[in-house]
């Protein structure tokens, strides 16, 4: 069910749920009558019209203004859903798109509070083109570097969640909403319910996170934080390296297997508590002070070829949670490829340092990379080079997930996706190789130039045990291979690929 203190709060008891004592200004655009019972002469349109003004002393289906959240000036826009049902008329598409314009003049995040059943049938298809100019409103404000917000209430279909909602950059959903391009009257009577849930959105890839309403303000005073707008921030710092639990520090850590190389640990483990479902989003913790000027104590380097793959596959090795735990005081996962799909091996997100600055982070955790990793990466990748916000880049998989499912998935294509968004970047990025460092699939996130490895690290242009294979050496041979493929952290910073060893 949806969360009771808002599933069907007013417009304004949605804002004020968020701007509290701050407060809220409205703001109103210029009056443009509509013609007798609208532009279809819809007999009775008026009347309902006039119902739905003294039922929610509303004169539209939303209410838009400046107002404060936390300590963050805003537009916010909110759907009035006992106005007609939240729907979008011509009058609706006034307001948004002065809504937008404000955002876009006063250069301001915009934060949209949606609760709506989608068009308006009574007007036909002039309500039908105000998604259009929602969508061309997005757009400007998209291109001048100016974030938006979405928080999608109960309900939020139709074209109001194909634009407003889900054209956002960060898509909040409270608990148990109606969520889905399609309501409830139009849909198949078999369609699992689940799929139109902010929990099934979530599951989806299409929602950022589910937030409690009484965590709400919290997290979007985070996300305002993050997502600024901000000016000439500088690149993200390398993180400090981490030690090895339990490990010793000579090279028996991480010994070899009978093949010459180590095995493989089960990775991505970590990864399940970085994905938030809301409620862990916002949270502060005492971290987000390393750096690699901050590092402990420092750990040999492997002296062969073998050893540097063991080590980098040594279960005990610190994964891409701990490094981002230990990097940011807040983080603000971005959930999902907005394409049907997660992968819960790669996290993704905004997070805010101890002194404040905000920095895009993408990290995989030790699996192969699913193409939904690679599109949620891009996708974090392009929002923070809009936004000016500096990325950093965690590099650790055997390479990418090449099953028949990736392969349906398109997983040559997103991989492309990934090395653009990477080339075309103008903001900042570092990176920072914690582990194994596969093939294509980990140069993918690799910046040219600014790329740093950790002791217990490796990259190579294809894993040991598969070049010994091509060319045909015995398994014996493995560890004979690694060597001779100068995969370890001092053999990539001679060859010019990395720029420093940490740690």
């Amino acid at each position: 069910m949806p969360d009771a203190d808002s599933a069907r709060a007013t417009a304004r008891e949605a804002i004020a749920l968020l701007t509290g004592a701050a407060g809220f200004t409205e703001h109103r655009p210029p009056p443009r009558p509509l013609p007798p019972d609208g532009p279809l002469g819809w007999a009775g349109y008026d009347e309902a019209r006039e119902r739905a003004s003294a039922r929610t002393g509303e004169e539209e289906s939303v209410v838009y203004g400046t107002g404060v959240v936390g300590d963050r000036a805003c537009v916010l826009l909110s759907f009035e859903f006992g106005f007609l049902g939240g729907s979008l008329g011509r009058q609706t598409g006034d307001r948004l798109a002065a809504a937008y314009e404000l955002a876009l003049t006063r250069r301001l995040p915009l934060l949209a509070l949606v609760a709506t059943g989608g068009s308006r049938m009574q007007e036909g298809m002039v309500a039908l083109t105000q998604l259009q100019r929602v969508a061309a409103a997005s757009t400007r404000l998209r291109a001048a570097g100016l974030p938006q917000i979405a928080v999608v209430r109960d309900p939020t279909t139709g074209g109001g969640w194909a634009t407003v909602g889900a054209g956002a950059d960060v898509v909040l959903a409270l608990p148990g909403a109606q969520v889905g391009f399609a309501g409830s009257r139009v849909r198949p009577p078999d369609a699992d319910p689940y799929a139109y849930s902010a929990e099934g959105q979530f599951a989806a890839g299409q929602v950022d996170a589910v937030v409690p309403a009484d965590g709400l303000a919290a997290t979007v005073t985070q996300w305002l934080r993050a997502l600024g707008p901000h000016e000439d921030l500088p690149a993200a710092p390398v993180p400090r390296a981490l030690p090895t639990a339990g490990a010793g520090t000579g090279s028996a850590a991480g010994t070899g297997s009978a093949a010459g190389v180590g095995t493989r640990a089960e990775a991505g483990r970590e990864s399940a508590a970085g994905v938030s479902t809301g409620a862990e989003a916002g949270t502060e913790s005492a971290a987000g002070t390393g750096s690699a000027a901050g590092g402990g104590a420092v750990a040999p380097l492997p002296e062969t070829g073998r050893e540097a793959v063991a080590r980098a596959r040594d279960p005990r090795r610190p994964r891409a949670e701990a490094y981002l735990a230990d990097y940011f005081a807040v983080r603000l996962p971005l959930h999902g490829d907005r394409s049907g799909d997660t992968d819960p091996g790669l996290l993704c997100g905004l997070g805010l340092r101890a002194d404040g600055q905000p920095v895009a982070y993408v990290a995989q955790c030790g699996t192969p990379t699913r193409p939904a990793g690679y599109r949620a990466a891009a996708r974090t990748v392009r929002l923070a080079d809009r936004l000016g916000v500096p990325v950093l880049t965690l590099v650790d998989t055997p390479g990418a997930a090449n099953d028949a499912e990736a392969e349906r998935a398109g997983a040559g294509a997103a991989i492309a996706d990934t090395f653009a968004a990477i080339a075309a970047v103008r903001v900042p990025v570092t990176t920072l190789v914690i582990g194994e460092g596969g093939s294509g699939g980990a140069l993918a996130l690799a910046v040219p130039d600014n790329t740093h490895v950790t002791v217990d690290s490796y990259f190579s242009v294809i894993a040991p045990e598969l070049a010994a294979a091509i060319l045909k050496r015995p398994p014996s041979e493995t560890g004979a291979t690694a060597d001779q493929l100068r995969l370890r952290p001092q053999d990539l910073v001679e060859l010019g690929f990395a720029r420093s060893i940490v740690g």
